[in-house]
Formats: C-alpha cells, sequence, structure tokens
C-alpha cells in the first residue's frame, strides 16, 4: 500500500520502504566523512604544517653557535657578492684618472703682505731673536742708552726697538704711529691674518716695539717728567764730519761710534702718540691680561704727561730737519679715543670729543692736507674711529653733535678720495697725489687706501650700502675699488711697470737707499768712510730687503732706482706700517669683513642697566 502525499512543488510526494533505507544509509556515510573531515582539519590546526609533512630541518654547527644552514648559505653569499663589488669599486676608483681641485691661489695682497711684515724682522736693532728669517742682519747697538750722558735715571738702557728708515737712527715719533697702525690693523683684521698664517708674527712685531717703548720712560711710575725722544744722530747740515748716522755709511753690526740719546720734558705729541700705540696694543693683547695692564698703565702715564707738559717734542731740535710736528691737538684727539677704547673710561671720550681739541686740530677748517693721514697729522685717522663708535655704539648725549660732525667729515673725506672729485690730483698712471706733488708720496697713498677699504667695511658691517657726497650716492664697492687701484699701482700696475715694494714681482728696485742691505756681510768690517764705496756704486744691493716699500714715483711716474737719492728709494716704518695694513685690508675674502667687537672691550655699556622689576604683589 502506498502512502501519497503533496509535494510542496506541485508534485504527489510518494514515500517507499526501500528508499529510507536508502536515505539511512546515505546519512550514515555522510556523518562518516564529515568526522573524518573535522579530524584532518583539527590535527593540521594543532600540529602545523610542519609536523604533517613529517620533514626536518638542517643545521650547521659552528662551534660557539648554531645556526640553520639555509641562512648560512645566504650570509657566505652576500658576504661573496659584496666583496665582488667592494673589489670593483677600488678598481675603478684606482684606474679612473682624478681631476685634484687646488686651492685657490692666495691673493696679490695677501703675497705682499707676507713680504711687507718682513721689513720690520730686517729694522730690528738689539739682540735678534733667533728665527729672526732675515740672514744679513745681526745683534746691532747693544749699548743703546747706557753710555748716553745726561740721561734720566729712569732709563736704563735703549736697546731693542727698530730703526726708522736707511739709516740706524730710532725716532720715537714715527715709530709709535708705525706700532699704532700695526695694532689698529690687527683690531680690525686678526681673522684675515690668521687666514695668511700672519697673525703670530704681525703681534711679535708690534711687541718688539711697545716692549722697547716701555724702556722710554718709567713706565711704573704714574707721572713722569720726561721721555726719551730719539736715540742716534743723522744732523749734517753744519758740513760737520763728526760721525754719526747720516754721516757714515755702515752696517747697523758694525756701528762703534757714539749715539747720543735726546730726551724730551715738553713734548705732548710725542706722548700722546706713544700713548696711542700702547693703549692700541693693549687691545691686541688683551688675553695675555698682565701684558695688557701693563701697557694700559704705561699708556696713561703718557697720556697725563702729554697733557700737563704741553710742547711739540721736535721745536728746537734736529727732530724738525727729519720728522717735524707741526701740532700736538691732532694727537690729543686721536690718543685719547685710543685711551678710551682701551680703558672705557669716559673721561677720555669726553677729551677726544670737546669741539676745542677739534677745532685747534683742524676738524673744522679745510686746508691742502686736510683728508691726509701721516706720521705728522691723525686727525683723519682720529675721525674715522670715532665715527666707528658712532655707526655700531651710538653713545649719544653729550657726545652726538661732534660724533656727527666727525662721521659727517669723514664722508667728505672719503669723497675727496674718488676720482670724479678734483680735490687731490693724479699722475696719468693713476696715482693719487695727497701730497701735492712733493716727493716721497707712498707713505700717504696707503694710509688713504687703509683707510678706504675699511670705512667701506664699517659702512657694510652696520648694513649701510653708501653714503653721499652732495646729492650723489656711492656704494661702498667705489671705496674699496679706489683702495685697490692705488695698492695695484704700487704693485707695479702702473707705467713703468714697477713694483715699489722690493722682492714682489720681478721688477722692482735693486738700489735700495739702506745701509744694512748695501754694504755686504763678507767679515769685513767697513769703518765710517769705508763705506761710502757700497753707498755710491752702481751696483745693485747684495742683499734684498724684502717688503720694503721704497718712497716712490716723481708726480710724472718717473722713478729713479738711485740709492743716492732717497726721495726715491728710501723706507721708512710709517710707510710700511699703513702699506701692511691696507694689503690685509684687502686681502683675502671681502665676506670676513672686519672683527665689530674687539676694539669695544674694555668699553662698559653706553646707557645704565635698567633697574630689576619689582616684586610680585602680595594682598
Amino acid at each position: 500500500m502506498s502512502m501519497y502525499g503533496r509535494d510542496p512543488w506541485g508534485g504527489p510526494l510518494e514515500i517507499h520502504a526501500t528508499d529510507s533505507a536508502t536515505d539511512d544509509e546515505r546519512s550514515r556515510n555522510l556523518q562518516e566523512l564529515d568526522r573524518a573531515a573535522l579530524d584532518e582539519t583539527q590535527q593540521s590546526w594543532l600540529l602545523g604544517a610542519g609536523e604533517q609533512k613529517k620533514k626536518k630541518k638542517k643545521y650547521v654547527d659552528l662551534g660557539c653557535i648554531i645556526v640553520s644552514r639555509k641562512i648560512f648559505i645566504w650570509t657566505l653569499g652576500t658576504l661573496a657578492v659584496s666583496a665582488v663589488l667592494a673589489g670593483l669599486i677600488t678598481l675603478i676608483v684606482k684606474t679612473v684618472p682624478r681631476h685634484h681641485h687646488k686651492p685657490a691661489p692666495p691673493d696679490n695682497y695677501t703675497l705682499a703682505l707676507h713680504k711687507a711684515l718682513l721689513f720690520f724682522n730686517a729694522q730690528k736693532s738689539g739682540k735678534l731673536p733667533r728665527h729672526n728669517n732675515v740672514s744679513w742682519r745681526g745683534n746691532s747697538c747693544m749699548d743703546d742708552g747706557k753710555k748716553s750722558e745726561g740721561t734720566s735715571s729712569a732709563i736704563k738702557d735703549l736697546i731693542g726697538g727698530y730703526y726708522d728708515a736707511g739709516d740706524a737712527i730710532k725716532f720715537h715719533f714715527p715709530k709709535a704711529f708705525a706700532m699704532t697702525m700695526l695694532s689698529w690693523s690687527v683690531i680690525e683684521y686678526s681673522a684675515k691674518y690668521e687666514a695668511a698664517g700672519e697673525l703670530a708674527h704681525v703681534k711679535e712685531l708690534i711687541k718688539w716695539g711697545t716692549d722697547y717703548f716701555l724702556k722710554t720712560f718709567n713706565h711704573t711710575a704714574d707721572t713722569i717728567n720726561s721721555i726719551a725722544a730719539q736715540v742716534g744722530s743723522g744732523d749734517t747740515s753744519d758740513g760737520s764730519t763728526t760721525p754719526n748716522d747720516h754721516y757714515c755709511w755702515m752696517r747697523p753690526e758694525d756701528i762703534d761710534y757714539p749715539r747720543p740719546v735726546k730726551e724730551c720734558s715738553s713734548c705732548s705729541d710725542l706722548a700722546a702718540e706713544m700713548a696711542a700705540a700702547l693703549a692700541a696694543a693693549s687691545i691686541v693683547f688683551k688675553d695675555n691680561r698682565a701684558y695688557s695692564q701693563k701697557l694700559v698703565h704705561g699708556a696713561t702715564t703718557l697720556y697725563g704727561f702729554s697733557r700737563k707738559q704741553r710742547g711739540r717734542y721736535s721745536q728746537g731740535n734736529e727732530a724738525s730737519v727729519f720728522y717735524n710736528s707741526t701740532s700736538y691737538w691732532d694727537e690729543f684727539v686721536w690718543g685719547g679715543a685710543w685711551m678710551y677704547f682701551a680703558t672705557g673710561n669716559s673721561s677720555y671720550l669726553k677729551l677726544a670729543t670737546t669741539p676745542g681739541l677739534a677745532k685747534h686740530a683742524g676738524a673744522f677748517w679745510g686746508g691742502p692736507d686736510y683728508g691726509v693721514l701721516s706720521w705728522d697729522n691723525k686727525l683723519t685717522g682720529a675721525q674715522v674711529l670715532l665715527s666707528r663708535l658712532r655707526l655700531f655704539l651710538s653713545p649719544g648725549y653729550p657726545y652726538e653733535e661732534i660724533l656727527r660732525t666727525f662721521h659727517n667729515q669723514t664722508g667728505i673725506i672719503m669723497c675727496s678720495y674718488l676720482p670724479m672729485f678734483t680735490s687731490f690730483n693724479r699722475t696719468r698712471g693713476g696715482l693719487i697725489q695727497l701730497n701735492h706733488g712733493r716727493p716721497q708720496p707712498l707713505q700717504y697713498v696707503v694710509n688713504a687706501a687703509f683707510l678706504a677699504a675699511l670705512y667701506s667695511d664699517y659702512l657694510d658691517a652696520a648694513d649701510t650700502p653708501g653714503w653721499y657726497c652732495g646729492p650723489n650716492f656711492f656704494s661702498t664697492d667705489v671705496l674699496r675699488d679706489f683702495a685697490k687701484t692705488q695698492i695695484d699701482y704700487i704693485l707695479g700696475k702702473n707705467p713703468r711697470k714697477m713694483s715699489y715694494i722690493v722682492g714682489f714681482g720681478n721688477h722692482y728696485p735693486k738700489h735700495v737707499h739702506h745701509r744694512g742691505a748695501s754694504v755686504p756681510k763678507n767679515k769685513i768690517k767697513y769703518n765710517c768712510k769705508g763705506g761710502w764705496k757700497w753707498r755710491d756704486t752702481s751696483k745693485p744691493n747684495p742683499h734684498t730687503i724684502v717688503g720694503a716699500m721704497v718712497a716712490g714715483p716723481d708726480k710724472h711716474d718717473g722713478f729713479h732706482d738711485v740709492r743716492t737719492n732717497y726721495n726715491y728709494t728710501e723706507p721708512t716704518l710709517a710707510g710700511n706700517a699703513g702699506l701692511v695694513a691696507a694689503l690685509v685690508a684687502l686681502s683675502g675674502d671681502k665676506s670676513s669683513g672686519i672683527d665689530k667687537n674687539t676694539l669695544f672691550s674694555a668699553v662698559p655699556p653706553m646707557f645704565p642697566t635698567p633697574p630689576p622689576p619689582p616684586a610680585p604683589w602680595k594682598p
């Protein structure tokens, strides 16, 4: 009997006994399959793939550690590939030609600087240091100041220092100016000296000069009555045949005639200039505290002496023939400025900015030599120096009015150096005639070149692009170009193609008016007149006095390389000091500029420190 039912899809639903048995078996079979699949899945989850496949890893025993063989092989392969690559790179580097980029050669100003400093080594007097680097020089004038009659008890000896020029006289007035100029250049451009490898050298030269100046008066005293002004004599105007430093022509090492010492008790110009030299040097040696303070004390004593004992050092003596001082008012301003920077004492600044001093020094009137810095007149240098104070510190009242005047006058002086103005003539070759065609022009030219380059750097450091000459504005580059053209002329860019620095270039003076360089060092001692044959010979000097800047050409660019004509061929300390200052200012990279802060290292804040804020209010 069959059973019928309705199929939900529309057909009859029939159920047979045989079909039912078949379905039960199928169901059991499916349950068994599902259980087997589940067991296999659980095993794979619990045991992992490695356990299933029953594969065993292989290892390498390195003794201290055991690592996988696979990792070991990969490591060895990597090292081998790296070694091959390194070998290939090394081979390429060694076989490919290399191009070395050499540093740029030093510029002409740096090359000339090395030589110009050596001139001071050649001018040293006394017991020379072991490494003086001038083979034809030796110890000389070892009795200076010892046997001189009439010298004060404060002077023990005057051994050392520098000879002034081609003779063996020590003129302290131009020598002090030379040391001040060297110190000023170091204060402003110590980084450039360092870059040129000359900082230690120039500082040693300055110290050689300042050590000597400390011997010329009682530097331990607070007050003095006299100072030594000169060692040696050169006056031959009366036709005297008495041996002295101009009548005789001898190597300094062979001098055997008396060398008198001249002292002065009324010499404001000399004392103030020596004070400036010691004050400026005290800033150079500020890291040597004991020596710096020694110089400051000596400078203070000298400047006080200059103010109390009024008079010109050259009045009524032979110095008026060689280095005549026309006034001491400019030294009061110049020395007062340096004393302020060395001590920070505002009384010196008040003195240096006193309108009466400036008036007496000629600050408010022109004249043919206005704007010309020299061993005689330092007003222009003082104006530039005090303009620096206004540019960077701006001290304000009560100094502002006179400082503004000095600043304006400095701008006018810089204008006068430019070729578009007619304050000074120029030779056809382009050399400015600051001494109006008179002999020995180069010493004035190098000072102007230094001031122009320095003032240009002042303006750059103050973020000032230039200055006005009347309605016309000029950039700082114009000043630097002026300085370069003048120094380039001296280095050989002139109508004669002549370098006026001995030893620089291929064409330079060979008959320099210089006793030590013109008399041979041949173990023969030539007496006073015995050296005349070397003075008068037409042969070149047996020794090259490297770095000496000769007096220079005439107003027509002419030059006579004749030993007996000192107006052409004699070098001087003051001239070479200005040359060194100008060369270092122009050397190297312009971007290095000046050292703004060292000059002000002893200067206190311009304004009083504000009081501390009040304590917080408490109820």
